[in-house]
């Protein structure tokens, strides 16, 4: 018997995409109070001491930048491939008792 995987819809989803590094192009136009470098030198969202991207409003659990997000999550497309693997992991996470650190 094959399960089916949740259907995906942001608006009742955790999230879980805005924990992944998100590398910016010089066509991004984001903040700079919403941006870092790494150690490597890559400009990427930031992200606060728990992981979760300092875009992210946390009372609603969507971006507070949607219309200028970066590029790559504009091609990070609800219930794609990629969407569906990170959510599945997350799920996985969840059932084997990893704690997810939210605050």
């Amino acid at each position: 018997m094959t399960s089916v995987a949740p259907a995906a819809d942001c608006r009742h989803c955790d999230a879980v995409c805005c924990r992944l590094t998100v590398v910016l192009t010089p066509q991004d136009a984001i903040p700079a109070h919403l941006s870092a470098v790494t150690e490597s030198g890559l400009r990427v969202m930031a992200r606060d001491a728990d992981g979760w991207c300092t875009a992210l409003d946390r009372n609603r659990m969507r971006c507070s930048i949607y219309a200028q997000r970066p590029q790559v999550c504009r091609r990070f497309v609800m219930a794609g491939p990629y969407c569906r693997e990170i959510r599945a992991d997350y799920r996985e996470r969840i059932a084997s008792g990893i704690p997810l650190m939210l605050y």
